[in-house]
């Protein structure tokens, strides 16, 4: 078995773990919400699940990095670095919509090698390693592979976007509105799972004008090996670049020419 391939088993196996201790505080009347620093919300949930994701890999990876939302960093010696997001969707989980994601990137060398997305709360999971494609599970189903559409006009493309507010506070609140005039459809369900929609086919493309490390780690190898792509704005595979777009590979120049021309960030 690869170094890579143990890491996604391991990856699949922790998630699920994550995902039964954050939908034991699901909907719960008692949940506690707190505000971070950022003015973001964290629950008992969010920590609770990366806290069991690091105390997993304490143990069986001890040399690899890890970078996380809620917790410093890690260093590692190995070249592995584990970047992690245990609810991509925090403000839908707290009000209770399913519309959130757990997920683990797994990077080597500086290059997103294997990724997973879960969705608890679907019941989905998605998951791919490099040069073996990436699938998709529902349930106790069989996995079938992930693969993005071959959509090639933007007249006839299917946009999933995030809270509009977010463009508002960066500075780009005339992308979104251009977009929405581009396109055949448009519907708001943000974080992961707009840009699982585009890995698994039911959506063309999904933008975010910011995005962390762990928002977007995962979803680049994902979103490669489903035949797409996940990149920043300018087009580059990168977990730092701050925003993302995920989109079907008919449809990646002309988008990426006009992200490029969005104007910049105004909050980095």
């Amino acid at each position: 078995m690869s170094e890579h391939q143990s890491r996604l088993d391991f990856a699949l196996q922790i998630s699920a773990d994550a995902a039964e201790l954050i939908l034991s505080h699901y909907r719960s009347q008692t949940l506690g919400v707190e505000s971070k620093a950022d003015d973001s919300p964290v629950t008992v949930a969010d920590r609770g699940a990366e806290q069991l994701i690091r105390d997993g890999l304490a143990k069986s990876f001890p040399d690899d990095g890890i970078l996380g939302e809620e917790f410093d960093d890690v260093q590692g010696s190995s070249g592995y670095r584990w970047i992690v997001d245990p609810i991509d969707g925090t403000k839908p989980f707290i009000y209770g919509i399913p519309l959130f994601g757990t997920l683990v990137g797994i990077e080597f060398e500086g290059r997103m090698v294997a990724g997973v997305c879960r969705l608890p709360a679907l019941g989905e999971v998605i998951y791919a390693a490099e040069g073996q494609g990436a699938w998709w599970q529902v349930g106790d189903s069989s996995p079938v592979q992930a693969q993005v559409s071959d959509e090639t006009e933007l007249s006839n493309a299917r946009l999933m976007f995030t809270e509009p507010t977010h463009d508002i506070k960066c500075g780009r609140h005339e992308v979104l509105p251009d977009l929405l005039h581009r396109v055949r459809l448009a519907r708001g369900w943000g974080d992961c799972c707009g840009h699982i929609m585009v890995a698994t086919g039911r959506a063309d493309l999904a933008v975010d004008p910011e995005m962390s490390p762990w928002d977007i780690a995962a979803l680049i190898p994902i979103l490669r090996e489903a035949g797409g792509t996940c990149t920043s704005w300018q087009g580059e595979e990168d977990v730092r670049g701050g925003d993302g777009v995920s989109v079907a590979p008919g449809l990646r120049d002309e988008l990426i020419a006009i992200l490029k021309n969005a104007p910049e960030r105004t909050n980095k």
